[in-house]
């Protein structure tokens, strides 16, 4: 009986000592699984501080809004554009920012239906001009808010508003006398100073033409600067663009003659309704895209004009086979003295002007621009401007 008892209490014994194991390594796990935790808090509350002192030290002023459209950060160089400090106004609302002189301009950004907006110009006040970009907090594919960055460019606005002083004061006094040289060759080549032999007129009539480009130059720089200034079109009327169109084209027929170049102008079908345009501005818009189709399509190459209705607008399409634009460089179009290098190769003549004027008059009609162009080919140019009333600054 005894040795029975015995093996009993062995057998009770050997759990126990298992139970008393099996905690203390549990405790041990747990202690590791928090040292782990706390390990990477530390490192999260690190590179939270380092953002946090990124964004506390850039040069631009960066504003979260969070998904209900309260304000949730912003940096110390936002609270100087603002003149604010942070604990005023973290976790008011847009709406609450509307009361608030220096951020209406801001708030009225936000309340654009484009999510995204890209370098959006903010005059705060009279010397201070903000570039605004808006973009989406996307994380996980769920937008979590909207943040702004806001950069200065106060300087680089008053360096270009001087420098567009400085050509608008310098074409005008050029034109005055240019303009004088232009009826004095005018009158000689007009025999009201007496006869000319053949050398004498050749060498007038490639001054005059010199003389005529430079005009043109002089007009096209004070067209930029008008278009600078906000203060371009000036006239708007309603005009009958296919008249409009044929003006130009008859201004330009001996040229495309002269190149042997096939021309067609393609009219619509069905009178158009009339649109209000100013039409000086118009029928430069055209000349500028006529001018250049013919300056870079080689002889016996071909030029076609088209004009169509479409539901709310009109379309205008000049489809040549000239010398096409490169790919790399078609980003670049519609920017001031922009010209191809295959362009300048062909030695045609141009200040890189024209395009830019043109895009600025169809815009602000209202209407649209663009092209397809591939290099060798020719291009095509196309511009909509729209039936119903433009706006017109």
């Amino acid at each position: 009986m005894p040795k029975k008892s015995g093996k009993i209490n062995s057998k009770k014994t050997l759990p126990q000592k298992r139970n008393n194991k099996r905690p203390e390594e549990s405790y041990l796990a747990l202690l590791n699984i928090l040292e782990d935790i706390e390990v990477e808090r530390e490192i999260i509350n690190k590179e939270r501080d380092r953002a946090l002192a990124i964004i506390n030290n850039l040069s631009d002023g960066i504003l979260v809004f969070d998904k209900k459209k309260n304000l949730s950060l912003i940096n110390p160089q936002a609270e100087l554009f603002f003149e604010t400090k942070a604990p005023d106004i973290i976790g008011k609302s847009a709406s609450d920012f509307a009361e608030i002189p220096l951020f209406k301009s801001l708030i009225n950004l936000l309340s654009q239906e484009d999510k995204k907006i890209f370098r959006k110009e903010l005059s705060l006040k009279k010397n201070l001009i903000l570039e605004a970009t808006v973009t989406p907090l996307i994380i996980e594919k769920e937008e979590m808010g909207t943040l702004i960055n806001l950069h200065d460019i106060t300087k680089e606005k008053t360096v270009e508003r001087i420098k567009t002083e400085f050509v608008s004061l310098s074409a005008h006094q050029l034109r005055t006398p240019l303009s004088a040289i232009k009826w004095t060759l005018r009158m000689l080549l007009d025999g009201d100073a007496g006869e000319l032999n053949k050398e004498q007129r050749d060498f007038l009539e490639k001054t005059y033409k010199s003389n005529e480009r430079m005009i043109s130059l002089i007009n096209d720089l004070l067209n930029v600067t008008r278009i600078e200034e906000g203060r371009y079109i000036y006239q708007p009327l309603f005009r009958d663009f296919v008249g409009i169109a044929h003006s130009v084209v008859d201004l330009y027929r001996g040229e495309i003659e002269k190149k042997n170049i096939k021309f067609e102008f393609k009219e619509p079908e069905q009178k158009l309704p009339r649109i209000l345009a100013d039409e000086e501005k118009i029928k430069l818009a055209v000349e500028n895209l006529l001018n250049n189709a013919i300056g870079y399509t080689f002889p016996g190459g071909s030029i076609i004009i088209s004009i169509d209705l479409l539901e709310n607008e009109i379309e205008f399409k000049i489809e040549d086979t000239g010398t096409g634009i490169p790919k790399d460089e078609q980003s670049r179009v519609f920017t001031k003295f922009f010209r191809g290098i295959n362009a300048v190769r062909m030695e045609t003549e141009g200040s890189g002007l024209g395009l830019f004027v043109t895009k600025n008059i169809i815009e602000a009609h209202g209407g649209r621009i663009w092209f397809k162009s591939e290099e060798g080919r020719g291009s095509t140019f196309y511009f909509t401007l729209p039936l119903t009333k433009p706006k017109i600054e």
